[in-house]
């Protein structure tokens, strides 16, 4: 039972290292079996440079009729789960035909890639990078090995940013303004505004601004739209009175916020809104959604 076993076993084991595996930032990111690992960061048009190993077992020889790895840059839709749709796809060849009977390594590079986009991992859908290794056999199936590596492109600040203002209301009962001190915001900012109470005149217990995640997947008919609140914040508790003034001042770093997505190889999208609610004794709510723009900005040192 236990030779039955071991025959099912790859005849070596693989190993993908980075180049610079050991300095490089670290991020964590949940896997398909719910765990989370580590794993190295990197932005559009750098090189990946590293070392395939592949050691066979004691014993075993490695019939072969090539080694390849590939970059590859994935879109999975969960409902398609299993279905992968490449956007990036680089092929590098490091063996020709033949055995191998001890442990042998192979450099790889791939230069400047192009990785527009962000690694993503949401509701339902999932964007990744991976580095692919594979053993083409003959009559046997193929030996597989990869290794997942995270994408982050930032953004300089932008040159126009816009503030947001407006009035809402319920005509004879509730007037007010509100305004946030711009339209977008990097994923470490602080969201800034004040709420103006202009007519008051339904009995208001509180009020509150939340941050909202809208993960928009497919097309047409097969569109997929998941709504998550990430942050609630309380702005105010007990009645307001006309004319007065409530601040606002929000944190964004506690929170676990991504850049707006938009149409991203047309299959998702990712946006992110203000949603202000008020909530009067008798529990009706009164809400205005406003949306953002987010982004990540480059970190630069702390001067000392």
């Amino acid at each position: 039972m236990n030779y039955l076993m071991g025959a099912f076993k790859p005849p070596c084991n693989i190993t993908i290292t980075f180049s610079d595996g050991k300095t490089r930032k670290q991020v964590s990111v949940k896997k398909e079996n719910g765990k989370t690992a580590m794993v190295p960061v990197f932005q559009s048009l750098e090189t990946i440079s590293g070392e395939v190993s592949i050691d066979p077992v004691q014993g075993k020889k490695v019939e072969h009729t090539g080694v390849k790895i590939e970059l590859l840059g994935q879109i999975e839709l969960y409902f398609d789960r299993g279905n992968f749709y490449d956007f990036t796809s680089l092929v590098r060849e490091l063996d020709v035909p033949g055995d191998i009977y001890e442990k042998k390594t192979y450099p790889f590079e791939f230069s400047s890639v192009e990785m527009p986009y962000e690694s993503y991992n949401g509701t339902n859908v999932r964007l990744r990078y991976i580095l692919r290794v594979t053993i083409s056999r003959n009559y046997v199936s193929n030996i597989t090995e990869h290794r997942d590596f995270c994408v982050r492109n930032y953004s300089p600040v932008p040159t126009m940013n816009n503030s947001i203002k407006m009035e809402v209301g319920i005509e004879d009962c509730l007037h007010i303004e509100f305004e946030y001190s711009k339209s977008k915001y990097h994923l470490k900012d602080v969201i800034i505004g004040k709420i103006y109470f202009l007519l008051v005149r339904i009995k208001i217990k509180n009020m509150e601004l939340e941050i909202r995640r809208r993960e928009s997947t497919g097309s047409g008919p097969n569109t997929y739209v998941e709504t998550e609140t990430l942050a609630k914040f309380e702005l105010m508790d007990g009645a307001p009175v006309r004319g007065e003034s409530i601040p606002i001042r929000l944190f964004l770093s506690p929170y676990e916020l991504t850049p707006t997505y938009r149409n991203i190889n047309n299959k998702f999208s990712v946006k992110y809104y203000l949603n202000l609610v008020l909530v009067d004794e008798e529990d009706r709510r009164y809400f205005k959604q406003q949306e953002i723009s987010m982004y990540r900005l480059l970190e630069t040192p702390a001067s000392s």
